[in-house]
């Protein structure tokens, strides 16, 4: 047999399973898209929520501005809750895919993260949901002001658009910043990052998280401070987690030759 059909029929059954792998994921998304439009109404009132209570029981108006910006807002709530419905499906599908090719030991290590993953996706939303996002909505709803005989009063009207594209923001953002240990540990079972330097580097990665806070979070220190302490609090699970697995040697078994020329 020609050497070209050895390599290319290999070629070709990855890429036919690539394909199954690809189209079994949208069509899980196509239906989590569907269900989630039959609900976004619901998705709308939960996500309001922390406004609502932050306003303390005042009836309060969302507005929109132009005709088709409600359609659109619920169509891109219930993209948003598809994507979040159809992440441990991804996960599973990529696994599934790269399975065949990963010695046992390697499976097994993967295994735990394709559950931690969407754990820690949903304990970020969760966070900022439950926690960042009351404190910040009455911050930035004591900018409200009376009027008086001179001026006019400041009152919040909300886009709807605009407030749900902050709070879908907010949750995709600190739930992908949750994946902290998760990216750590396997650039360490790599080699690419070594736990001696994650230990030595502590003083730079809070100088990091203090950015990333302050970028993520709206521009009030409660939030910041939270959200900083709770990712440094990853930073040192990810150190605990990298000597827990330890290094690429370890993991793998590969032997290091110690042998010198």
């Amino acid at each position: 047999m020609p050497e070209s059909e050895f390599t290319e029929t290999p070629l070709l059954s990855h890429l036919v399973e690539l394909k199954k792998r690809i189209i079994r994921t949208i069509f899980f998304f196509f239906i989590a898209f569907g269900v989630s439009y039959a609900f976004s109404k619901d998705i709308y009132i939960f996500l309001t929520h922390p406004l609502a209570e932050a306003l303390g029981g005042e009836q309060r108006n969302m507005i929109y501005t132009s005709l088709t910006e409600a359609f659109f807002t619920y169509m891109k709530l219930a993209f948003f809750a598809a994507v979040f419905l159809s992440f441990p499906m991804i996960a599973a599908q990529v696994y599934f895919f790269l399975a065949p090719g990963l010695y046992k030991k390697e499976r097994r290590f993967l295994i735990p993260f394709l559950v931690a993953a969407p754990v820690l996706f949903a304990l970020g939303a969760a966070f900022v949901f439950y926690f960042i996002m009351p404190l910040a909505w009455k911050f930035f709803l004591g900018f409200e002001s009376g009027g008086t005989a001179n001026g006019l009063p400041i009152v919040l009207q909300a886009k709807v658009s605009e407030y749900l594209s902050l709070v879908m923001h907010l949750m995709l953002g600190f739930g992908f910043s949750f994946q902290m240990p998760i990216v750590l540990i396997i650039l360490a079972r790599l080699g690419i990052v070594q736990v001696d330097w994650l230990k030595r580097n502590r003083r730079y990665a809070v100088v990091i998280i203090v950015i990333v806070a302050a970028i993520l979070t709206p521009p009030d220190v409660i939030s910041q401070i939270g959200l900083a302490s709770i990712l440094y609090g990853l930073y040192e699970i990810s150190i605990i987690g990298c000597s827990v697995t330890g290094d690429r040697s370890r993991v793998t078994g590969e032997k290091t030759d110690t042998r010198h020329p």
